[in-house]
């Protein structure tokens, strides 16, 4: 049996948990906590009958508690409430699900509490890896990564020393505007950056994968969890998305994940780990793939993952700024207040205003996280 607890149960990574908990009875959902979506979380809730239900918007929880007045589940709202989700005695695993660097303080806690974490927001490594990968190691939790090429990479280590490591190699589909150049993009809008060639994915994924921004994230997160330096991370455009990861070793053997791109293996694998279930759906049939091809990003163009590997590089509060002033840059850009070239832009500008800080505590990143926001917003009023 494996008890979890989904934070962010109703978005892309949410739900398609909830899609293989509902193919293995024996993984019991114990608590579900999403942002605002009471509509889902009500349906989700009368299907599992969870111990808890968190809704972060407060007055959406008194709503949902008036919705669900005749069951017994408990209704919480807020930071707190998700803190409460997150570190649920029943529970052994944690998803953790939801996006930005909202997901830090439930996942450190939900370490705190002995939970292992399903990880699914990578903005907790980017912004906190030093903290949380301590912390795990001190309470004997595993971290077992959602991300497709995070699985991958670790799909592909399974059974060799991570001292023979040569090299990861990161594979990115390089989005909706592969092989533009900055001209090309200048009038790009929302609806254009939203239509990924592969992958049904959350908005702001799927904004940064166009930037390249999301392979940056993904850059500084498999520091954290495979404990390697930027240097040895490759990232390769791989426009099929099948191959989904690949490590290199010493002997220049090179070990891949492949599948079709779609998240519920990945998810399948974090919580039913070291298992192999089988799967029903999902099959890859290489019929169909005449081709696997694999080029150099361009980084003229989309300049972002530099940024990111510079973060990467110097820590401190620099990946903090990094995303932080990406969540901001997108979130104008969804609004028609910034370009879309103007993402990388503002966040290289806050890269460039705001200090770094050696050895950040949570206090600091969150002073980081404010203060990008604030500098990124600065520039468009």
């Amino acid at each position: 049996m494996k008890n979890i607890s989904i934070l962010g149960s109703t978005g892309s990574i949410g739900t398609q948990t909830i899609e293989v908990a509902r193919a293995y009875p024996n993984i019991k959902i114990r608590a579900i906590a999403a942002n605002s979506n009471i509509e889902l979380l009500e349906k989700q809730a009368r299907e599992f009958m969870p111990e808890i239900v968190c809704v972060v918007n407060e007055e959406k929880a008194r709503e949902l508690k008036i919705k669900l007045a005749d069951t017994d589940i408990k209704i919480v709202g807020g930071k707190a409430g998700l803190i409460e989700a997150a570190t649920l005695e029943s529970a052994d695993t944690v998803v953790t699900a939801v996006v930005g660097i909202a997901g830090l303080e439930p996942t450190i806690e939900a370490i705190k509490a002995g939970k292992n974490i399903a990880l699914a927001n990578k903005e907790t490594l980017v912004t906190g890896g030093h903290i949380v990968t301590s912390l795990a190691r001190e309470n004997g939790v595993k971290i077992l990564p959602v991300d497709s090429e995070h699985s991958a990479i670790f799909q592909s280590m399974q059974g060799f020393k991570h001292s023979q490591i040569k090299r990861i190699l990161l594979t990115a589909s390089g989005g909706p505007f592969f092989g533009k150049k900055r001209e090309d993009l200048k009038n790009i809008t929302p609806a254009d950056a939203l239509k990924h060639p592969n992958w049904n994915m959350g908005a702001k994924v799927t904004i940064d994968s166009s930037t390249l921004v999301n392979k940056g994230l993904e850059v500084i997160e498999a520091k954290w969890l495979f404990d390697v330096p930027v240097e040895k991370i490759k990232v390769l455009i791989h426009r099929q998305s099948i191959v989904h990861s690949m490590v290199e070793y010493n002997d220049n053997g090179v070990i891949a994940q492949l599948g079709v791109p779609d998240m519920k293996l990945p998810i399948q694998y974090a919580l039913t780990y070291p298992d192999r279930l089988p799967m029903s759906d999902n099959v890859l049939d290489f019929t169909k793939y005449a081709q696997l091809t694999f080029d150099e990003p361009d980084t003229e163009t989309f300049f972002a993952l530099e940024l990111a590997k510079k973060a990467g590089r110097e820590g401190g509060i620099l990946p903090t700024v990094f995303n932080s002033a990406d969540e901001a840059a997108v979130e104008l850009f969804m609004k028609g207040r910034l370009s879309y070239l103007g993402i990388s832009d503002a966040i290289a500008a806050a890269m460039e205003k705001i200090p770094n800080r050696e050895n950040p505590d949570l206090d600091d990143i969150f002073d980081a996280d404010r203060a990008a926001r604030e500098f990124v917003y600065g520039q468009v009023m």
